[in-house]
């Protein structure tokens, strides 16, 4: 890679009002010729009225994170209600209750405020102005060519994004201020305001495609549930029913019948009780019978610990959030950390799961990948079994019935939740012939197959409105 050079002196680096001298944000700045760009209050200004009165919400609605947003802009929100507030949706809440949420407006643009390489950027539309998100975006109102900008900032002014961006040693931020010195090309600017007409037309008519792709994508969770209710008999509406009890009665002989003496409401809730009675329908074995040694729990990493040429990846809670190993998301980690925790890395076919904080605890993943290299962090524990389709497992984990038993047996307090080996390994793991274990996965695989491929349309779709953005400014 060829060393890039240029000169500045600190006269220029005394007008930035932070002082800041990386390399990225002084090379952007002397890109640029005074007369040659258009700055960014000509273009943009930050909303300011997107307070939301929690009072106002009265009903069911949806609410988005960083996390709840696709690298290509697709949000897909959860559904929230303050009145009525599921015991899973507990982090969602406290956010929401400290004031983490904003209102929003067709022909808004949201930006990542964190890692915005990851282009988790969202234009609101007619669909999206109607959910809340989280005040971890930026807020910017276009002045002009409000949805062209947004695709632009996605291709032809991404690197711009990134120059203003402050990296440390954690991942690259944004912040409002540095906004004010960004610079957008002229001629770059006066090609897309040209073509603004043409350029909408287009864009429109392939988001309308889009929009139809859409309709028929299935959430993968409701993909699995189905399965698994279809081929155990699984009594979903008993289920549904049981969570919704608040108040119940129970003996003494109720809280010893445990090996910990636990007494909370969670752990004795009606609903739990009624998962285990399903599932000792259909198997009389536990995690522990079908164990290939001991669930080990990962390994602890400090900042010195982590080095970009490095050949492993840390895995950490984080990276497996969305049920899979995303590594654009991973950092890497020094060849003698990994030599020294060779223990606690992974291979094909091991189930990492998340073994702390509420809204990932319980999260799981399977290694697929045979060539991946990877220590696996000290709040994640690690699966493996024998004699048993590791496919399957990790489906059954995924199911919302399996995920409840996360949530009942979980301690700790707030944000502080974690659980053990000791427990995920006592919990039921379905008693049935491998044979039928395969031909369980290939249901699931093929309907889960079937969304990526829409998915994938989806992307192509998206892909043609950058090159017609690129083309645009040739």
């Amino acid at each position: 890679m060829p060393l890039s050079q240029f000169l500045t002196d600190f006269k220029e680096i005394s007008k930035e009002k932070s002082f800041r001298n990386d390399v990225d944000f002084s090379h952007f700045q002397n890109d640029f010729l005074v007369d040659n760009f258009y700055s960014f209050r000509e273009l943009f200004s930050f909303a300011k009225e997107n307070k939301v009165n929690l009072e106002d919400i009265d009903e069911d609605f949806f609410y988005s994170e960083i996390t709840n947003v696709t690298k290509n802009g697709e949000v897909n929100p959860v559904k929230l209600n303050l009145t009525i507030r599921k015991e899973e949706d507990n982090d969602y809440y406290k956010k929401i209750d400290k004031g983490d949420i904003i209102k929003v407006k067709q022909g808004e643009i949201l930006l990542s405020k964190v890692r915005p390489n990851l282009k988790k950027y969202v234009s609101v539309d007619s669909e999206t102005q109607n959910y809340y998100f989280t005040s971890a975006f930026i807020h910017l109102i276009p002045t002009k060519l409000n949805k062209i900008l947004y695709y632009a900032l996605r291709t032809v002014f991404f690197e711009n994004l990134i120059a203003i961006s402050r990296q440390g040693k954690g991942y690259p931020t944004l912040k409002e201020d540095d906004f004010y010195s960004l610079k957008f090309d002229k001629k770059i600017i006066d090609k897309l305001s040209k073509k603004e007409s043409e350029l909408t037309g287009s864009i429109n008519e392939i988001e309308g495609k889009i929009k139809k792709l859409k309709i028929t994508v299935v959430d993968p969770q409701r993909i699995i549930d189905d399965v698994f209710i279809k081929e155990f008999g699984f009594n979903e509406n008993k289920f549904t029913e049981l969570k919704s009890i608040k108040v119940f009665n129970l003996g003494l002989s109720d809280f010893s019948d445990n090996i910990d003496l636990r007494n909370s409401v969670k752990f004795h809730r009606k609903a739990g009780a009624f998962v285990i009675e399903e599932l000792k329908k259909i198997t009389n074995k536990k995690i522990k019978h079908f164990l290939d040694g001991q669930i080990v729990l990962g390994s602890s990493v400090s900042p010195s610990d982590y080095d970009i040429n490095g050949d492993h990846f840390y895995l950490s809670m984080a990276n497996i959030k969305n049920w899979k190993f995303e590594e654009e998301d991973a950092k890497r980690v020094s060849l003698e950390y990994s030599n020294i925790n060779q223990q606690k890395t992974v291979k094909k076919d091991d189930i990492i799961v998340a073994r702390s904080g509420e809204g990932t605890i319980g999260k799981v993943a399977i290694i697929d990948d045979e060539n991946l290299k990877a220590v696996f962090a000290d709040f994640t524990m690690r699966i493996r079994l024998k004699n048993y389709n590791s496919l399957f497992a990790y489906f059954y984990f995924r199911t919302t019935f399996f995920q409840y038993l996360i949530e009942i047996n979980k301690k700790g307090l707030g944000n502080n939740t974690n659980i053990f080996p000791n427990q995920i390994q006592e919990l039921p793991l379905l008693n049935i012939p491998l044979s039928r274990q395969k031909e369980i996965v290939k249901e699931i695989k093929t309907e889960l197959d079937k969304q990526e491929e829409t998915l994938r349309k989806i992307d192509i779709e998206r892909q043609k409105i950058d090159e017609l953005i690129q083309k645009a400014v040739e």
